[in-house]
Formats: C-alpha cells, structure tokens, sequence
C-alpha cells in the first residue's frame, strides 16, 4: 500500500470499546462494514470486463474474499448479540451510490480510496475494542483489505500513466467522498454515548481519516497539493465535470443500445483481447 499502517492509525489517548458497555454502538458499526462487503461483490460485474487475465484473476480472489468477510461481520454481530440491521444512508451513498462506473472509477473510487478509508476504521475498532475473538476476526479481514486497496492503488497509478485526462473526473468523485466522509464522522458521534470517552477524540479522528485520503489521493496522483487548497469553486466545478461525465457516458451507451445488439460499440470484454495477454505468451528463451 502507499500508506504505512501507523499513517492510518489514530491515537485515541487510551480509550476503549467495551463490547458489554458499548455493544449497541459497535453493534451499528459492523453492521455498517458487513453492508460494505455485501456490496463489494458488484466486483464479479468487472471479471468480464477486466484488461487482463491478472486483473481478472485477483477480482476472482477478492470476490471470494468479501464473501469471507460477509461471514466474519455476521459472526462478530452473534458474537455481540446484536442483529443484522439496514446501513446508514451515507454508507449507502458510499458504498453503491459511489459505485464505479468505469474501470478507473472503480479501481480508484472503489479498491484504493473507499476501501482504504474503510480500512483506516476497521484499523481504529482493531486498536479500541476489548474483545480478542472479534478483533482476530478484524485482523484477518484487514490483511486482505490491504491487498485489495494496494490493488486498486497500483491500477489507478498505471491508468493516469496512460490516460492523464481521467484525473479530473476521478478528483471529482473523490471531492465527493471526502464530503461524505465528513457526514459520517456527524453519524458515528450521535451514535455514541454521551458520556463515551471516544466522544472528545472523534473530530480529530475524523479529520485524520480524511487527512489519510488525501494523502492517498496525492501518492495516486489524482490530487496535486493539499485539498485544503483547492478553491472551493474549483471544487464545485470538478463535482459537476465528473457528473456530467458519467451523465455523458451513460447518454452514449443509451444511443449505442441498438447499435450493440449487432456488434457494433460494445464493451470491450475479457474474451475479445485475451490472446493478447502477456501470461498467455511462451516463456522467454
């Protein structure tokens, strides 16, 4: 990954979740994250889709791997006695309103920033929680978390290699996210007791979860500076390019409906260039 496990780390000054005292907070919490990997599986819509056989290969893994993780919130909720419950309307805008619709939207938007912020979290409950079954749980899934984001962070640094146009749109959705994730932060402290001692910290934790974005955004190369000095303008004007520009695709696809009943302006899928794939050639001599 780009970012190193202590720069997603956050130091709550020696607070800690309860899981008896705190069991209807964490309680929303997994259920937050086992809504995020239930929707995680629209990566199997991208293996037909993937640029190449590796591609393919670790979506065919990490499908796999959200699945597990389905099973391991669910197991955490038993083990909390709290049942499984509908995710947080801002969850809902991350995980499926945010959705990619193109491969770059999704490897950028999806894999490296939203599961790296998911991770930055799921590293804050490993460090705060008193319960050493459900924080091995997290462990594991973590490990496989950071695969999926360092993943998603290598395909977007390959992508604006090639096609440096793309990053004003992806700088647009990501503009977004950060907005959402600021609401999140509002959601997570009224589900709080009042008298929580995570209360006082969590506007410093929010703002280091954002603060960890941006420096992944930045490491991708899809934000030039400090977000903090993007004029706010400039901000609206990138939201309204990247959403006109999915709006545009969309129109296109629409037009090109009847067109690709016949072949013509179809995606191009996996079985249309895979004998060109590198894996598929002999070993060098």
């Amino acid at each position: 990954m780009l970012l190193s496990r202590a720069e997603m780390s956050f130091d709550f000054g020696g607070a800690r979740l309860d899981p008896v005292r705190d069991r209807a907070f964490l309680g929303w919490v997994m259920n937050q994250f086992l809504y995020g990997e239930v929707a995680a599986n629209q990566i199997g819509e991208w293996l037909y889709l993937a640029p190449d056989l590796e591609a393919a290969r670790f979506l065919a893994r990490q499908a796999v791997e959200e699945l597990q993780h389905v099973d391991a919130f669910v197991t955490i909720l038993r083990l909390l006695d709290v049942p499984p419950a509908r995710p947080h309307r801002v969850i809902r805008f991350l995980v499926t309103g945010m959705r990619g619709r193109s491969w770059p939207e999704h490897v950028s938007q999806v894999m490296a920033t939203g599961e790296g912020l998911v991770l930055t979290i799921m590293f804050a409950v490993i460090d705060l929680l008193d319960h050493p079954e459900a924080v091995a749980i997290l462990q594991r899934a973590a490990r496989q978390e950071e695969r999926h984001v360092a993943f998603g962070e290598t395909q977007t640094m390959r992508l604006l290699r090639e096609r440096p146009r793309l990053r004003p749109r992806l700088l647009g959705l990501s503009v977004v996210t950060l907005w959402a994730v600021r609401r999140l932060a509002a959601a997570i402290a009224r589900r709080l007791p009042g008298d929580s001692p995570l209360l006082p910290r969590l506007p410093e934790f929010a703002q280091a979860v954002a603060a960890s974005h941006e420096l992944r955004l930045q490491r991708m190369g899809i934000l030039d500076g400090p977000y903090a000095r993007l004029p706010v303008r400039r901000r609206l004007l990138l939201v309204a390019g990247a959403y006109a520009g999915q709006a545009m695709d969309a129109a296109v696809s629409v037009a090109l409906a009847p067109l690709r009943l016949l072949g013509f302006g179809r995606k191009r899928l996996l079985t249309d260039h895979y004998l060109d794939d590198p894996g598929l050639r002999p070993p060098a001599a």
